[in-house]
């Protein structure tokens, strides 16, 4: 299970009642922010989330309003916030322009007060822990390397009690070990395998998001069979020739990507002011009824259905 925390969901400018682009995706203790446009650290603290454990930052691309907030959450973190270590992850250009913001313009010859590592990443798995992982996509936006993220939990065969009650396996490490993948004797010497406690083998949550973009054709296979999908929804269809010119999506598109892909749930973001919710929301569910904008501060708990 996954849990998004939208922090920010206006497109290129802020709006009166929305923010520049920013997440906060967590997994049981893990916490990754999703691009940080100017703003991001306020709404945290709006969010009531704080900073503890916010040490990961995935850059989708380097535009200024996917961006620009971590100027001023590494000068909070200079004065009045501790953490451990902060690691941003982005590609080549994007690091190359959040290098000159962080260390010609924030830090101008200081040290930064914890250990500070930007990290330059490719498509392909960039985190693993025990039962997740997040992998980068290529995304095509305006020409410039961008990036989306797939959550993905790894798939597991669920514990059965049941039979493990009718086989008589104590409550305990023995059933602990079970779950591992080891064979136990109990003790009256029967042996019992996992085979005989575990169910079959079942795919775990999916959540991708996909940040901004200008087509969706190359999206369809990274984003099949996803438990939802974030994208961005710019532009209404009778703008289509804007958004083309400026690589960015319509509800139409996002909603025809959640159809060819299979997705159960798509959430829309990235909203210009021009539009209001509720006509982007129209728009798309008459193509995808399963359909939602987001709103700065929404949380959406994202899970597999046989979870």
């Amino acid at each position: 299970m996954f849990e998004i925390l939208f922090l920010g969901t206006s497109a290129s400018a802020p709006s009166a009642h929305r923010g520049l682009s920013a997440h906060i995706v967590s997994h049981n203790e893990f916490r990754f922010l999703v691009d940080c446009g100017e703003g991001t650290q306020r709404q945290i603290l709006q969010s009531g989330k704080g900073f503890k454990r916010l040490t990961r930052v995935l850059l989708t691309h380097g535009h200024l309003d996917h961006i620009l907030g971590l100027g001023g959450l590494l000068s909070t973190f200079l004065r009045w916030e501790a953490i451990d270590e902060f690691e941003i992850y982005g590609t080549k250009g994007t690091l190359e322009r959040v290098q000159t913001l962080l260390y010609d313009v924030v830090l101008r010859g200081k040290n930064p007060p914890m250990p500070l590592r930007l990290v330059e990443i490719q498509p392909g798995v960039i985190f693993e822990a025990e039962d997740f992982t997040v992998t980068a996509f290529s995304v095509f936006h305006r020409g410039i390397d961008s990036l989306g993220y797939v959550f993905e939990e790894k798939s597991r065969r669920p514990f059965l009690a049941e039979k493990a009650d009718a086989l008589g396996v104590p409550f305990g490490p023995e059933r602990r070990d079970l779950v591992d993948g080891k064979a136990i004797t109990l003790p009256d010497g029967k042996r019992i395998t996992p085979d005989l406690v575990l169910g079959d083998l079942e795919p775990g949550s999916k959540l991708v998001l996909v940040g901004d973009t200008g087509k969706i054709d190359n999206l369809i296979d990274v984003c099949k069979d996803a438990d939802a999908v974030v994208i961005e929804s710019t532009y209404l269809d009778e703008e289509a020739d804007m958004a083309k010119q400026f690589s960015h999506l319509t509800a139409k598109m996002a909603a025809e990507l959640a159809i060819k892909a299979g997705v159960k749930k798509l959430i829309l973001t990235h909203i210009s002011r021009r539009y209001r919710g509720k006509d982007v929301l129209a728009e798309a569910q008459s193509v995808f009824e399963n359909t939602v904008v987001a709103r700065d501060f929404d949380t959406f708990v994202v899970k597999r259905e046989n979870n």
